[in-house]
């Protein structure tokens, strides 16, 4: 079982929309996730609008990639640098902890990740 960023078992992040690397609902990682998609982040309008404004639009639908296009609430596995990227522009979305996979931490320090933290 893999471990979450406060060392508990790794909890889904959501199943509607269907999230993750392996679109299982959770935001576990292997070889191929070179994005690391491993920060389960509830999207927020100003980070959409950060991330569509850094190349990664991620409202809009890509119906091709069974993408359905997030909107303001939804819980999304998130890659890690990228939400490092936000909190260093101030823009990072709320994290939900114990959804979040240890791996993010070779990205992002926990203090950082648990002053953004939810309850999912």
């Amino acid at each position: 079982m893999a471990k979450n960023v406060l060392g508990g078992d790794l909890v889904d992040c959501s199943r509607n929309p269907m999230t993750g690397w392996y679109r299982d609902g959770c935001c576990n990682t292997g070889a191929g996730d070179t994005g690391v998609h491993t920060v389960c982040a509830v999207m927020t309008a100003d980070f959409l609008a950060y991330s569509a404004s850094v190349g990664n639009d991620l409202s809009t639908p890509a119906p091709q990639y069974g993408f359905p296009g997030l909107k303001p609430g939804d819980q999304w596995c998130l890659c890690a640098p990228r939400w490092q990227e936000a909190f260093e522009a101030g823009s990072a979305p709320q994290v939900v902890l114990d959804a979040t996979h240890v791996q993010t931490l070779e990205w992002c320090r926990l203090e950082d990740l648990q002053s953004h933290a939810v309850t999912g």
